[in-house]
């Protein structure tokens, strides 16, 4: 059988062990930047991390001397009875309410009949002025719209009209069987057209 080993070589001694690793400190951004514009921007970002965190850990030590200091009671506790808040009025307002009732005098008397005669000022409308000229405006916006509509209208209905009387004259026109024109209907289109000049 092989010898056994001694326990110092199994684990080696604590005092043998080299020191402790120094902490390497975090990092921000990548490690390779140029310097210039982008790592001054991550150095800024590091010392402001830096700086926040020993602000953060200087107010959690305040904090904690705070605690130890002045010990909270405890929640589930009852908390201290003050004193019991009793019914009985303030003397001085005990003492203005026994006091009778005085009847009011002239000038208070006036006062109140003139501030119930009042009655309230209308309220001021802001820009009263530019609502009613916005008003007209818009009236006239739309009185021009309508008649633009109404313009455009009749303007269709004499289109088709002088469509209608082409077609139909070109019909009239166009030779019958025997190839002369057919006054039948080419009559009543002109009488139409003759009866709405002297409707006008």
């Amino acid at each position: 059988m092989a010898p056994k080993r001694a326990a110092s070589e199994i684990e080696p001694n604590i005092s043998d062990s080299p020191a402790k690793k120094a902490k390497k400190g975090f990092s921000v951004g990548p490690a390779n930047l140029p310097d210039g514009t982008h790592r001054r921007k991550v150095q800024k970002i590091k010392k402001d991390l830096i700086r926040k965190a020993k602000v953060k850990k200087s107010y959690s030590k305040l904090k904690e001397r705070e605690q130890l200091n002045s010990p909270k009671p405890p929640t589930y506790a009852p908390a201290p009875e003050e004193a019991s808040a009793s019914l009985d009025l303030h003397p001085e307002r005990q003492a203005m309410l026994d006091e009778p009732e005085a009847l009011p005098t002239q000038d208070e008397d006036r006062a109140q009949r003139t501030r119930q005669k009042r009655s309230p000022r209308p309220k001021a409308v802001p820009f009263r002025k530019e609502a009613l000229l916005a008003q007209q405006r818009k009236e006239e916006q739309e009185e021009r719209r309508k008649a633009i509509e109404e313009r455009n209208r009749q303007r269709q209905v004499k289109m088709e009209e002088r469509e209608r009387f082409r077609r139909a004259m070109a019909k009239a026109r166009s030779g019958g069987k025997d190839g002369q024109r057919k006054l039948g209907r080419e009559s009543k289109v002109l009488l139409e057209k003759v009866q709405k000049m002297m409707r006008e």
